[in-house]
């Protein structure tokens, strides 16, 4: 596997190896108006160690919002306490990327004081955490024509501020059922104008996001993250002819914009799209296989030998184990993550994971 533990160049940055570290929810933004904190800061610096970080959702606007504590990149205090976050990791000599995630539906006006919106008027079945407890989804606004440049032009403003904090870049989270996600899927999107319909018109938002924000921090800074066929938030692309159509469409579309890589989380059953969209890109794929019920191991770093992927994606035991790639290397021994720790708490299942040795 030694592929794995080389340097490989990334557009904009020169990575240490291949082993990223998935974007994960922790629910731990305590810093005034949702701003990340020193711990934090020390939760990414002990995982520095990866090829390439990719945060915590991170919403652009507070109306993109969608779970208590999670940390946004709008206003001048979040993108301040952000640096100390990037310049730990830099410390280390690690490279990080900003992920950016409007929830779209799912949220509750409890949390922000505003009502939800999304691409139809559409309630996603389900309930979602808030710190009243748990809450059943309610229906979502509808966008209009101006609300969805408004929008667009959120993300493109919260990419210039992660810039500003001191990202390497930024990924677009177009998966797991928010807002981007909701958009290219024919149950959250029943629209009849120019960003609905077939499926070339629901990748428009996904397309015009992507463009908006290279315009603004430059191509090579940005990734964008997808899920084909992921059910998550209530999201159905079930059926398989929409879903090839869907995905092929946008990834034609995306590979012209030149970006910095696509991020592929994987689902049941799609592995021949996987291999489909994977040769339909020009550039850097990474790829969150799908390993459910086990979390992704050592034996997925075949997959970079196979040339299924350039890298591959590691969530829950890069949670567990901030020295991950070093493991992986070694072929372990590695952490049991606990999943009562994931989101929300204090240092514990956080900062207290040990190193090996």
């Amino acid at each position: 596997m030694s592929t794995a533990f080389q340097p490989y160049d990334l557009d904009c940055a020169r990575l240490a190896n291949r082993v990223v570290m998935a974007p994960m929810t922790r629910s731990r933004a305590y810093g005034a108006g949702q701003s990340p904190t020193e711990l934090m800061a020390t939760y990414y610096a002990q995982r520095a160690s990866a090829g390439l970080i990719i945060t915590e959702s991170v919403q652009p606007s507070l109306v993109g919002q969608g779970y208590p504590n999670t940390p946004g990149i709008h206003s001048a205090e979040q993108v301040e306490a952000w640096r100390k976050v990037t310049d730990a990791v830099h410390a280390e000599g690690g490279v990080i990327f900003l992920q950016l995630m409007h929830a779209g539906r799912v949220g509750h006006p409890s949390q922000t004081g505003l009502q939800p919106v999304g691409p139809s008027a559409i309630t996603a079945k389900g309930q979602v955490y808030t710190h009243e407890g748990l809450k059943d989804l309610v229906t979502p606004k509808e966008l209009s024509e101006h609300e969805i440049r408004d929008t667009i032009e959120d993300f493109a403003a919260a990419a210039r501020n992660a810039i500003e904090a001191g990202f390497d870049g930024v990924e677009l989270h177009g998966a797991s059922g928010y807002l981007i996600h909701q958009f290219l899927a024919p149950n959250s999107n029943r629209r009849t104008d120019r960003w609905g319909g077939s499926p070339r018109a629901r990748i428009r938002f996904a397309v015009e996001t992507a463009k908006a924000v290279a315009k603004a921090i430059g191509p090579d800074r940005v990734g964008f993250r997808l899920s084909p066929g992921v059910p998550l938030q209530d999201v159905d692309e079930s059926h398989p002819g929409d879903r090839e159509a869907t995905y092929t469409a946008l990834v034609d579309a995306l590979a012209s914009l030149g970006l910095a890589y696509l991020h592929h989380m994987e689902w049941a059953e799609v592995r021949d799209l996987t291999l489909r969209l994977r040769k339909q890109w020009p550039g850097t794929y990474i790829l969150n296989p799908f390993t459910a019920p086990r979390p992704t191991g050592p034996e997925e770093l075949q997959l970079i030998e196979d040339g299924v992927a350039d890298l591959i994606a590691y969530g829950s035991l890069f949670l567990a184990n901030p020295d991950l790639p070093k493991r992986l290397a070694t072929g372990g021994p590695f952490n049991t993550p606990d999943r009562a720790t994931f989101y929300g708490g204090d240092h514990r299942g956080y900062t207290d994971y040990p190193t090996h040795g």
